[in-house]
């Protein structure tokens, strides 16, 4: 069944779609759009008319934000994926020839684990940039899909462990800081 989904998506396949889902799927790379983020939210001065308090609030979701990407990446590219070791789609199906070549495992996804662990701490610290952010983190997920290097269960199990790693980190911080 996973495979005829991804299969499906084979024939959306076109010059300029394919130009497209690789700059979304790049935006996933590292988690690097995530950490910039984060690293913004943390080391701008000011924003607007901002008050000490919005802004000591923004620098904290700035360190929230990185502390769930590195939760996010211990867990689901150190541990699980070395646990699980689930084989790609292009290496199950060589059928079809992906436009990118993934070396490590396919379970969880590493690009949605970490986008939607973004968007969460995004949403918790500002609904309306949150919203965006979890539109971007499902076009990322999307497109792993979309260039048959992960299975749907690998993008579903991805949005879990970012979503849960985030309400976590939150969560503890929350409890322990305030």
């Amino acid at each position: 069944m996973e495979l005829d989904i991804l299969h499906f998506l084979q024939n959306l396949h076109n010059n300029i779609l394919d130009c497209v889902m690789m700059f979304i799927t790049s935006l996933g790379n590292g988690g690097l759009l995530w950490i910039f983020i984060s690293i913004m939210l943390i080391s701008i001065p000011t924003i607007g008319k901002e008050n000490t308090e919005q802004k000591r609030r923004r620098k904290k979701y700035g360190i929230l934000l990185l502390i769930s990407l590195a939760v996010t990446a211990i867990l689901g590219n150190l541990i699980i994926k070395n646990i699980i070791q689930r084989s790609r789609p292009f290496q199950v199906d060589a059928s079809v020839i992906p436009l990118i070549y993934p070396r490590e495992y396919s379970f969880p996804s590493g690009h949605t684990s970490s986008s939607f662990a973004a968007a969460t701490i995004l949403f918790l610290y500002n609904s309306k940039i949150g919203g965006a952010a979890f539109f971007i983190a499902g076009l990322i997920a999307f497109s792993r899909m979309y260039f048959f290097v992960h299975f749907p269960t690998d993008i579903f199990g991805g949005i879990v462990l970012g979503v849960f790693c985030s309400v976590f980190v939150w969560y503890g911080q929350k409890k322990y800081f305030g």
